[in-house]
Formats: C-alpha cells, structure tokens, sequence
C-alpha cells in the first residue's frame, strides 16, 4: 500500500485534524522540495504563503465536519510555498477519509506552473496576432490612399470632365475599402466590421465629393448595430458606395432638396438585409437597369452575385434598392 501510494502520478498529503502532515508521497516531496522527515508532524500551513496563514486553519477546520470530497479554493487562484520561498500556482483537491487514528484529509496537488505557462504562451501569440492583423489592415489602408491620390493627381491634370468623373467615381470606390481596413484597424474585433461606424465615416465624404449637386440631400442611416465579417463587409460597402453615388448625381435636380436612406437589418439566423431608398427623381420606365451602360450598376449586379444575395429595384414612390443576402460560415 505504501508503494502504491508513492507512486501516484500527483502529489498526495494526508493531513489529521490538528493540520499536522501525517504522509505525503514522493511527487509530494519533489513538488515542494522537501524530504519526508521535513514536514511530518508539521501543519499544513508549512506548505502555503503567509499571506493564507491567517485564514486557512478556518477553512481546514470547516472543512474536517463536511463528508464529501471537493476543490479547495474554487474560483480562487492558489499558491503553494516551496521550501526555497517560491511560489507557484496550485490546483487542489480535498477529501475526508476516516482512519484508525480519526478523521483526517487527503489533499491532491495539481503544480500549475507548466499550464500557466502555456496560457501565457498562447495568450502572447494571441496578442501577436492581433498586433499583426492591426498592421495589415493598417498597411492594406495606406496602400489604398496613395492609389486614392494617385488617380487625385491625375484627375487633376486632365481637363477631359468625363474622364475626371471616372478619376472621382474611382477613387470613391477605393475610399470605400480603405474605410473598412481603417474600422478594422479601430476596432477590438477583427472578424467583424462595426457597419455602422464604417457608414458613418463613408456617406459624409460621398457627398463633399458630390459637391453643390448634393449640397440639399440629407443622408440618413439605420444600420441597427450589425457588424459583417471582411468578406461580406467589403461588397456591401462598395453597393453602398455605388447606390448612394448614384443617388447623389442622378436622383436630384440640381439645389433640390430630399434625402437618401441606407438601411441594413439582420435577423436572428445569418439573413441579412440592405436597403439604399431616396425620394428624390424616380427611375424612368423605359431604363433596362439590368443592361445599362452604368459601370456602377454592372459593379452592383456583379457585388449581389459575389454575395449570393438577391436585388429588388422598386421604381414607383421612392426609388428603393433591396439586396437580401446570407452571412457565410465563420472559419
């Protein structure tokens, strides 16, 4: 019996009820760093910080009238003491058993060092992680701006008014990507983008870049706190950024007033849904919008296929343009 006890891959004390050590196995003597001779006839106490000190001979004592087995400590991290004053973190479990000699407690003493240590590990590599995703975000966000002033600069070297529309629609949609690398690159989540907060920072600048023709439009957003992953996120900014453009240069009279409305809902499953409306100039009926020339609308329909989602154009009341689409599964 006493082999067997020693040989027990964790480290065992058997304690009576005055806290005395009475046994301890071999891993017992190797955990702490003492021999045998050293604590028999020693409390308990022996084996833990001071700080404990003042406390533990209460919870040893309530412990001496319970029946049942259980975790000392639980929800507490502890430490045990070993015999050149470190400290390390300890897992214990606690057991009554009745002997010859009165009722004693077994204690089964998990060394947490290596575990802890692991976390740790694992911890840092997660921070690594995220310091690594922040940069990449951060970096794929300067590299769209300097194409963004790239095509700046050459719009304004060309005098060619359509060709510089193009240069304007272009760097818009550049802008639109670059805006969510720069909210992923805020944000503590880099799975998901915060909508919201990238719609917030996108529609004012769509409509300083429409100038005077948008001057009298009011945008209004109701993104309704949904945050999309990057693949999903990317496409509907860029629908965003079309339709709205759109809005601004066609739907308005020149000065006239109205507002666009950009909606986005998720329900309780993966369904989302994006709605772009305003009240402004309807859609003529004569306008095959599936086979216009509009490089906008093509990049729309192509973005809807992208996201395996489905557009509704409402032409009478408010012009309104709906995509409903489902989340893909998260890696």
């Amino acid at each position: 019996m006493g082999q067997a006890f020693d040989r027990i891959p964790v480290a065992m004390i058997v304690v009576n009820h005055l806290g005395e050590i009475v046994r301890l196995n071999q891993l017992a003597e190797t955990t702490f760093g003492y021999s045998t001779e050293e604590l028999i006839g020693h409390t308990v106490e022996k084996l833990i910080p001071s700080r404990y000190h003042g406390a533990h001979p209460g919870y040893r004592n309530g412990f001496l009238a319970e029946t049942s087995a259980r975790p000392m400590g639980a929800g507490r991290d502890l430490s045990g003491l070993r015999k050149d004053g470190s400290e390390f973190p300890v897992e214990i479990g606690i057991n009554p058993v009745q002997t010859g000699e009165g009722p004693m407690v077994l204690s089964v003493i998990l060394d947490l060092s290596e575990r802890k240590q692991a976390e740790r590990r694992i911890q840092e590599a997660l921070q690594q992680k995220d310091l690594l995703l922040r940069e990449v975000h951060h970096r794929v966000k300067n590299n769209l701006q300097v194409i963004h002033s790239l095509l700046d600069l050459q719009a304004l070297k060309s005098k060619d008014r359509e060709l510089v529309g193009m240069l304007r629609d272009s760097q818009n949609r550049i802008r639109s990507m670059s805006l969510i690398h720069q909210t992923l690159y805020q944000s503590q989540n880099f799975a998901k983008v915060d909508f919201q907060r990238f719609l917030d920072e996108l529609l004012p600048r769509l409509t300083e870049a429409y100038g005077t023709s948008a001057s009298q439009v009011r945008i209004r957003v109701e993104a309704h706190e949904v945050s999309l992953p990057i693949n999903e996120a990317i496409p509907c900014g860029l629908i965003v950024n079309e339709l709205v453009s759109n809005a601004l240069k066609h739907g308005f009279a020149e000065g006239q007033a109205g507002t666009i409305l950009v909606e986005l809902n998720q329900d309780h499953g993966r369904h989302v849904e994006l709605s772009i409306s305003n009240d402004g100039r309807g859609i003529p009926d004569d306008l095959d919008l599936l086979r216009t020339g509009s490089l906008g609308l093509q990049l729309v329909q192509l973005l809807t296929r992208q996201l395996h989602g489905v557009l509704d154009i409402q032409r009478a009341g408010p012009t309104r343009f709906s995509l409903r689409f489902q989340l893909g599964e998260t890696p």
